[in-house]
């Protein structure tokens, strides 16, 4: 599909522009392709297009298009030389469902409490290599949102840092939408400072390497202080048409 290439150029472009206006390498910084809702087709439009990484929501809806996508992927790298595809949960996760996520995922961007932590620490095979974490933090103390709050998410660091079969690195956050790039900016920096002071508590060989933060709407103002990750859905991929998602049952613990 033409369009999604064009999307994923454009938004391409913005990162790498935002980058380079904050006197950064524009390598330091991953597109991470929302892919939640999306078809397999749509998405392998985007693997085409030369992306690798894509962030799914909803379990069993992603576990269907993971085990397609990551079949065909092996095919086509075999004769291309593509690299695998990362797999990325940013959804709400529930305890019932650690299991499935630490079998089949690469990154998990939304662990809001130490107890889901625990879990995906006893679930993750061995054989996998350690699970890539980023702590959702509640950067905007919103009564609508989970995550820990700024206060907690040093000790919950000290705490999970210690779990086997994880590797924490680093913080992810949903700031309250800003209207101008100066406000979208102060969430940010306070995540930053966050990872930041964390950071002075760790050993070198643990220090946080990651901020997940930044969307379609926000990511100049995220990379100019300091992203690693942008997560971006509608300008790659459109508008979603709801009819064409395969969501699990709503339920959330």
């Amino acid at each position: 599909m033409p369009k999604i290439e064009n999307n994923i150029s454009a938004v391409t472009q913005r990162v790498e522009q935002a980058a380079r206006d904050a006197q950064r390498d524009p390598a330091e910084v991953l597109l991470l392709a929302v892919s939640k809702t999306r078809s397999a087709e749509d998405i392998r439009c985007a693997i085409d297009a030369g992306l690798t990484n894509f962030g799914e929501n909803y379990v069993q809806e992603a576990l269907e298009k993971i085990a397609l996508l990551n079949n065909l992927n092996k095919e086509s790298a075999d004769e291309l030389g593509r690299e695998n595809l990362h797999w990325h949960f940013i959804g709400p996760l529930q305890s019932n469902k650690t299991r499935v996520v630490a079998e089949n995922f690469d990154w998990v961007h939304s662990v809001d409490r130490l107890k889901i932590a625990q879990r995906l620490s006893e679930k993750r095979p061995a054989e996998l290599g350690p699970l890539n974490i980023c702590l959702q933090v509640n950067i905007d103390n919103e009564a609508s949102k989970s995550g820990f709050s700024s206060d907690e998410t040093l000790p919950a660091a000290l705490e999970i840092i210690k779990l086997p079969n994880l590797r924490l690195r680093g913080l992810m956050a949903i700031p309250q939408s800003q209207q101008t790039v100066e406000k979208q900016k102060i969430a940010f920096s306070a995540l930053y400072n966050l990872r930041d002071l964390i950071n002075r508590s760790l050993d070198n060989s643990e220090k946080l390497d990651t901020l997940s933060m930044g969307m379609s709407n926000d990511l100049e103002a995220a990379i100019s202080q300091g992203s690693t990750m942008v997560r971006v859905g509608t300008d790659i991929f459109g508008k979603r048409d709801s009819k064409n998602s395969l969501k699990e049952s709503s339920r959330n613990d």
